[in-house]
């Protein structure tokens, strides 16, 4: 597995680099955004280890920029703030960031954190491997989701790896409601270190993509003081 660390302080980049590497991880370390970026387009890693305050573009920037370039790879970022940073301008619908760590952090803890990320994938058990509602084609086989509206021709939706597992939740169980925590292990499993709220930002994430007008969304409704259904109705 590629890692890719964007730490400033170098002491605290070659500890990471050091725990990571003794697990077997492959590891590059960017001591600045513009320099990240540039190494995250020669070769897009598994992970990416995203320090908040770096020279040239700060973390959430980088963050930005790299969910705006979605590839055949789509890597999980962890982001290392310092304590007393506003840790909801981390995981806000801005950012994309999937976990965080709050420094200083265990060396242990960010390895099991980094096990834990690099391992999410999305629990099918005994699903249909093609899921269909009126609007939503889902082919797990072939990671492919389309949406038709209307007479229109089916649209190919670019969706990130987290956005796809998250489609094929919803449009596997059309009218469920689903809380924040069951969709967490649903996505994510058992070792899911972060906060909740980060399936608002994917969510928040998919309607900018599948929905007519996000502002008023038509098929994943919020459900007050619970969490979100997806409403579309089921085909055979």
């Amino acid at each position: 597995m590629d890692i890719l660390i964007v730490e400033d302080e170098a002491e605290i980049a070659h500890l990471i680099q050091l725990s990571l590497e003794k697990e077997g991880f492959f590891c590059r370390i960017s001591r600045d955004g513009m320099n990240a970026l540039r190494m995250f387009q020669e070769q897009t890693p598994d992970l990416i280890i995203l320090d908040l305050m770096i020279p040239g573009l700060d973390g959430l920037e980088v963050c930005a920029r790299i969910r705006q370039k979605p590839g055949a790879k789509d890597p999980y970022i962890l982001m290392l703030t310092a304590k007393g940073e506003e840790i909801d301008r981390v995981i806000g619908l801005s950012t994309g960031a999937d976990d965080y760590m709050v420094k200083p952090f265990s060396p242990r803890e960010l390895v099991a954190r980094v096990r834990a990320l690099l391992r999410r994938s999305l629990r099918q058990g005994g699903q249909h491997q093609v899921s269909r509602t009126q609007h939503f084609i889902v082919d797990v086989d072939q990671r492919t989701a389309s949406r038709q509206m209307n007479s229109q021709q089916p649209e190919i939706l670019d969706l990130t790896t987290l956005e796809f597992n998250l489609l094929t939740t919803f449009v596997s169980n059309p009218g469920r409601v689903w809380n924040r925590t069951q969709l967490i292990d649903k996505l994510w499993g058992d070792n899911f270190f972060g906060d909740e709220r980060v399936v608002d930002t994917h969510v928040a994430r998919l309607r900018k993509k599948i929905e007519p007008d996000p502002a008023n969304p038509t098929f994943i409704k919020t459900v007050v003081g619970v969490g979100y259904k997806f409403e579309d109705s089921a085909m055979s």
